[in-house]
């Protein structure tokens, strides 16, 4: 794992979104799986602005959703599709087709089992952001580096902190997510992290032993992994 410092928050958005431009520059099919939660929306409010002004596309890439809240109505809001195409797909010229997500109708193992073939040798580039516990997707600690596509409990911190996107109080306490394994499938995968809240896992994830009580851990062991983090949440490295 490679630790990029990016600067302050604004630099470090910046750094993000123009790399990913020039990835998109040189492979305009790029399969990309793609988190949603608060870290990376400067980062597609910059990928939608070059999209607006010709400087990029999206028109033959591939969007993977990394994971979803389960037991959350489908038009709802906070719900990590509806996210995703609020801050991003909504705004660029991704085709609908190439927008890969759960919709959670009906068997979910059987679901997650088609999402993991759809995937099948895995991503181009996985960006992922880093949870206060080490989660990365949905994959909680104790999670497997073998673990693929599947349903999970959320720990009881993640649900408390989904809070913030929800308006209701009939929080998410399991989702599906893709697995450890399945992310370690991907060409290339960045670990983002932002913020002062951010600078104590960031730390951990670089120092503690790889285990899979810390499963960002696991992603020390991809050859192709960075570490990308502004001033605040890089302080202790």
């Amino acid at each position: 794992m490679r630790v990029v410092k990016g600067g302050s928050r604004e630099q470090w958005a910046d750094f993000v979104a123009e790399t990913l431009i020039a990835r998109l520059q040189v492979r305009p099919a790029l399969r990309l799986c793609l988190p949603t939660g608060l870290t990376p929306v400067p980062i597609y409010d910059r990928i939608a602005t070059a999209v607006a002004a010709g400087r990029v596309s999206l028109g033959h890439a591939e969007v993977f959703l990394l994971d979803e809240f389960g037991g959350v109505d489908p038009d709802d809001p906070g719900r990590c599709d509806q996210m995703l195409r609020r801050f991003l797909v909504a705004r660029v010229d991704l085709p609908e087709a190439r927008f890969h997500r759960f919709t959670l109708a009906g068997d979910i193992a059987a679901e997650c089992d088609a999402y993991e073939r759809s995937i099948g040798a895995g991503c181009d580039l996985t960006l992922l952001g880093l949870g206060g516990n080490g989660h990365i997707g949905m994959n909680e600690p104790g999670a497997a580096a073998d673990s693929l596509t599947r349903r999970v409990d959320l720990a009881p911190e993640t649900t408390a902190a989904s809070a913030r996107y929800f308006s209701h109080d009939r929080l998410p306490t399991w989702g599906v997510t893709m697995g450890i394994g399945t992310i370690m499938r991907s060409e290339e995968v960045w670990l983002l992290a932002a913020g002062t809240n951010k600078a104590a896992i960031a730390a951990r994830t670089v120092r503690e032993p790889v285990s899979d009580s810390l499963p960002a851990s696991w992603l020390r062991a991809h050859p192709t992994t960075l570490l990308i983090v502004d001033d605040e949440a890089g302080a202790r490295l």
